[in-house]
């Protein structure tokens, strides 16, 4: 069934605009249109991670569900875990649409959104009503007239303290100007200890330590991934997410759509990212976590994210070719290819291809 409606759900949707067909989709989400289909349990895909158990490590990406209103329908059709956002303190209509643009021939998709959202309280509003014990991640953002968007990222850890089980500090946008500045080493120091105090503080207060993530672009030099790296383990970080959209469009078979501007995710980025994925990783040594996005559409790329260092995989982009169904396909296509690895855990496969990865120059 689900295959079915992955066929007519693509068909009817390329019909309109991305944006549209985008809220379309949560639309079909809310109302229980999209059938449940939940990933079998298998246990040699759980694992904790930042002090989390997860049933199994695909997750669904920052972007998809800004404004947290289909987390749980989320977990129902496969996904191991989801992450709303990124929210910023005050609600932002983002770029002007068209914002968002599909590459169909290379199966990717260019935005410029802009951290378009409705603000910490709506979402606030919509996750304090989740009654679930599903893995939800609250992403956090700055507002684009901010005076202050170091805190605007404390605000956001201050916020949604009670009701977030990780938190994820996105500094990696390209369609913020100036947001990516942060990732430079000191701007970067003082973005950590102010985030990491906050969540120290709050954490004293509940007695509970919620994880804290931090999303990085794939557009790094090899002294900015030192330094991230350096920056990461200095502050004892809890976690990388690996890696947002990329200005980069090398390659692309769609030249006319390839003038947009804006960040680049789907298939076309599965390469750079997972190269980045691993030079992080042989930066940072076997014990940070390090969440891989960038470019996942199947069991075996998302294998590959995990075996270039990543403990858990992200993806968004790809479901929009691939479908709704793409979750459950990629976990019931990771056990079958733990069967033909013959592997007891997943984690024992993780970073036999570090090395490949890192020395590719992309």
């Amino acid at each position: 069934m689900i295959d079915l409606f992955k066929h007519a759900a693509r068909k009817g949707l390329f019909l309109f605009d991305p944006e549209t067909a985008h809220g379309m989709s949560i639309a079909a989400l809310k109302s229980g249109l999209v059938p449940a289909c939940a990933a079998p349990l298998d246990k040699r895909l759980r694992q904790t991670v930042a002090g989390l158990e997860f049933a199994n490590p695909i997750g669904m990406a920052a972007g998809y569900d800004k404004n947290a209103e289909v987390p749980e329908a989320l977990l129902k059709i496969g996904f191991g875990f989801t992450e709303i956002g990124t929210v910023t303190p005050k609600p932002q209509s983002g770029n002007p649409r068209p914002r968002i643009f599909r590459l169909v021939e290379d199966e990717g998709v260019i935005n410029r959104l802009g951290f378009n959202n409705e603000g910490h309280d709506a979402a606030f509003a919509r996750l304090s009503s989740v009654r679930g014990n599903g893995i939800i991640g609250v992403n956090i953002g700055a507002n684009k007239d901010s005076d202050d968007r170091i805190d605007d990222y404390v605000r956001g850890i201050r916020r949604f303290y009670s009701l977030a089980r990780y938190f994820t500090a996105n500094i990696s946008s390209p369609n913020t100007p100036g947001l990516r500045d942060l990732q430079a080493r000191e701007s970067l120091s003082a973005l950590l200890s102010a985030v990491l105090a906050a969540r120290d503080e709050e954490a004293g207060k509940s007695g509970r330590k919620i994880p804290v993530f931090l999303k990085v672009a794939p557009d790094l030099t090899e002294e900015g991934i030192d330094d991230i790296a350096a920056e990461a383990l200095s502050h004892a970080l809890d976690g990388l997410i690996v890696s947002n959209t990329t200005l980069s469009r090398d390659g692309l078979k769609d030249q006319r759509q390839a003038k947009e501007q804006g960040g680049l995710s789907g298939k076309p980025l599965f390469e750079k990212s997972t190269a980045v994925l691993a030079k992080m990783r042989k930066r940072v040594g076997p014990d940070l976590p390090i969440i891989g996005v960038g470019g996942v559409s199947s069991a075996e790329t998302a294998l590959e994210k995990i075996k270039a260092g990543a403990d858990l995989v992200q993806l968004y982009s790809c479901m929009v070719y691939e479908g709704p169904g793409l979750a459950g396909d990629i976990v019931r296509g990771l056990s079958r290819l733990m069967d033909r690895e013959k592997a007891a855990s997943i984690r024992d496969l993780r970073d036999s291809r570090t090395d490949y990865w890192a020395g590719r120059n992309v």
